[in-house]
């Protein structure tokens, strides 16, 4: 058996560095999400910022997860989750579980769902469902879950994340990588 050759041997051209494909796909603006989930009696969860609705019929979403993170691992057995989609007002839940050192469910407000997995408060919507497949990919998991429920919760305009800061017209100054995207904080 022989080994495929290297695309740098094939093209000329090597893969991206990771800090010059981070800075790339910054130029991807994306809604952020909390991802929640039980852990035994215990409630989980982190800030997602990769999940996206993958078919209609059957309801499918999916989401990345970094299997190395301290959530993701610990969620994974429960066999179900909630995504809660974040309005643009809720800096302080993205901060809760967007840090390795977040204070996650410590004095906040959460109730647990009729599908066993934590419901945040004041979230746009809420998105409850099955692990359908899990696929590795990487350094992450890609999830695959089957809808079971939705809930609208609030109006409002969503939480954006575009070249590492929130929002599209923020004049404020980019987050550092290792806050939002380091040593699997975000999964």
């Amino acid at each position: 058996m022989t080994a495929e050759p290297s695309l740098a041997a094939t093209t000329g051209h090597r893969p991206p560095a990771p800090a010059d494909f981070r800075h790339a796909m910054a130029e991807f603006a994306t809604g952020v999400t909390v991802i929640t989930g039980m852990d035994g009696e215990e409630p989980v969860g982190f800030a997602c910022q990769s999940f996206a609705s993958v078919s209609l019929e059957p309801p499918l979403v999916l989401f990345c997860a970094d299997h190395r993170g301290r959530s993701w691992p610990r969620m994974r057995d429960s066999g179900r989750f909630c995504v809660n989609v974040l309005g643009e007002d809720q800096q302080d839940l993205c901060a809760r579980f967007g840090s390795s050192r977040g204070l996650r469910y410590e004095g906040l407000d959460w109730e647990l769902s009729p599908w066993d997995t934590p419901s945040l408060p004041g979230v746009l919507v809420r998105v409850h469902a099955a692990v359908h497949a899990v696929h590795t990919a990487g350094d992450h998991d890609v999830v695959l879950g089957r809808v079971l429920s939705l809930e609208h919760v609030s109006q409002g305009r969503p939480m954006v994340f575009f070249r590492s800061r929130f929002g599209l017209d923020e004049p404020a100054p980019p987050l550092t990588p290792e806050l939002w995207f380091g040593s699997g904080q975000w999964g």
